[in-house]
């Protein structure tokens, strides 16, 4: 269910180990109950501008089923940005947003 895209400017490191981080801090969230379920990816940008001087980003999209309210998902998003910051330090725009998953959202998962 709740999957964190994680868009990022080309030459970014640490990927592996921020999707594992940023999997830790959700999955000891308790608005996370399933953290089996969490689903992480990072996608580069083959190209990209900021308005700023420092053209390097990262940006997390977390996606949740409906029903969390505003507190929650501001909370979920803080965690979500607090590990980019430690994680990505020198990474000039660091940001993170949250949407609802429609509610006629599917999926398919093989059995073990």
């Amino acid at each position: 269910m709740p999957h964190v895209i994680v868009e990022h400017s080309k030459g970014a490191v640490g990927l592996q180990a921020l999707c594992t981080a940023i999997f830790k801090a959700l999955a000891a969230h308790p608005a996370i109950p399933k953290p089996e379920t969490l689903k992480l990816r990072t996608v580069e940008a083959e190209a990209h501008l900021l308005g700023t001087r420092g053209q390097s980003f990262v940006h997390a999209t977390l996606r949740l089923l409906p029903g969390r309210d505003a507190d929650t998902k501001s909370d979920l998003a803080q965690v979500i940005l607090g590990v980019m910051a430690d994680m990505m330090p020198d990474v000039r725009s660091l940001s993170v947003d949250l949407a609802d998953l429609d509610p006629a959202y599917a999926k398919r998962v093989l059995p073990d």
